[in-house]
């Protein structure tokens, strides 16, 4: 999948569980496990900055982009 979310690494990286995280950020559990698991289909700015400001984190930190279709020569 060319978008991944790295929720886990910076979870990890703050010693902080997906639980606080929701709790932080006032997102249901379930909504946050499924944008954790790349299920998440879109995700609204205004969750995107709460998780960043939770996380201290930019948004690039949280979504990476890989064209897998590129093939450098």
């Amino acid at each position: 999948m060319p978008v991944e979310i790295r929720l886990d690494e910076l979870l990890h990286q703050r010693r902080m569980t997906l639980t606080e995280l929701a709790d932080r950020v006032d997102i249901t559990l379930a909504n946050l496990s499924i944008l954790k698991t790349g299920k998440a289909r879109a995700i609204r700015f205004s969750t995107l900055e709460a998780i960043c400001r939770a996380l201290d984190c930019q948004p690039g930190d949280l979504i990476t982009f890989t064209d897998e279709e590129r093939h450098d020569v």
